[in-house]
């Protein structure tokens, strides 16, 4: 191959294909609305989970503001169900506190891999991203980046907030709607099962590897055996042995993959 064919070869490798170039050539307002677009399959997951966690929350006592306050300030399914459940159980501000921040610690890894796309944004930018990032965001965001990776940054912040007004903004007023509809239901139907059952649902399509179900396993043991500890307490120190077993167990399986 010529010293021409070989440049060639690497522009053409280099041009973007027509589905990126028409992404390319969107404003920040059609970036936007793209993301607002992609989100919404994620309402068929979202508006059921936000309104189970309105029920379960009228179950424990709160009134609509703190089930608002929940879902707006801190938004994030997971944290608010275990916040919920373990105030069902009147444990210590501080143990809800802190098993909250543990269920939601994957944010930071979320956050530390979108840096190489928005790390120049601003400060509030970055804030506001801080505020809004769910799961349903950063899956969508950061595999947008990777099919685009010449976007603009404006381009990429936009495409990011469009996909949380769509998946954030609906997950508060599921939350309300659901305690609404939790009034309505009579006392004789008892509901203490929602909860266990929600956290099976969200966790079972999870357990995919060895790693994931030693575990699962190891926090459902750990639990049992500091079931004595003040409520809560358990929990919170059942997840770091379980993570570390977890990690243990993938170490081990990568290498007996790379002797075999």
């Amino acid at each position: 191959m010529s010293v021409d064919q070989s440049a060639g070869a690497r522009q053409s490798a280099a041009d973007p294909t027509p589905e990126q170039a028409r992404v390319l050539a969107r404003s920040p307002a059609e970036c936007l609305r793209h993301g607002m677009l992609g989100a919404i399959p994620f309402l068929l997951v979202l508006l059921p989970f936000g309104m189970l966690f309105g029920v379960v929350a009228n179950e424990t006592g709160l009134n609509l503001p703190q089930v608002l306050g929940f879902a707006i300030l801190v938004l994030a399914g997971a944290s608010q169900f275990t916040a919920v459940q373990l105030l069902g159980e009147h444990t210590p501000a501080i143990i809800v506190i802190a098993s909250a921040l543990a269920v939601n610690l994957r944010m930071a890894m979320y956050s530390a891999s979108m840096v190489p796309w928005v790390g120049e944004a601003s400060a509030r930018d970055k804030g506001l991203m801080a505020y809004v990032l769910i799961d349903q965001t950063y899956a969508l965001a950061i595999q947008h980046y990777e099919a685009n990776p010449r976007l603009r940054l404006d381009q990429r912040l936009a495409y990011f907030f469009g996909a949380a007004i769509t998946a954030c903004v609906p997950w508060v007023v599921a939350c309300a709607l659901g305690f609404t509809l939790g009034r309505a239901i009579p006392e004789s139907w008892a509901l203490d099962f929602a909860l266990p059952i929600t956290f099976l649902a969200m966790v079972a399509p999870m357990l995919r590897t060895p790693a994931h179900i030693a575990a699962a396993l190891t926090s459902i043991i750990c639990s049992l055996a500091f079931s004595g500890l003040p409520s809560g307490l358990g929990v919170l120190l059942a997840a770091p042995v379980a993570m570390a077993v977890g990690v243990w167990v993938e170490i081990w399986t990568e290498r007996r993959k790379a002797g075999a």
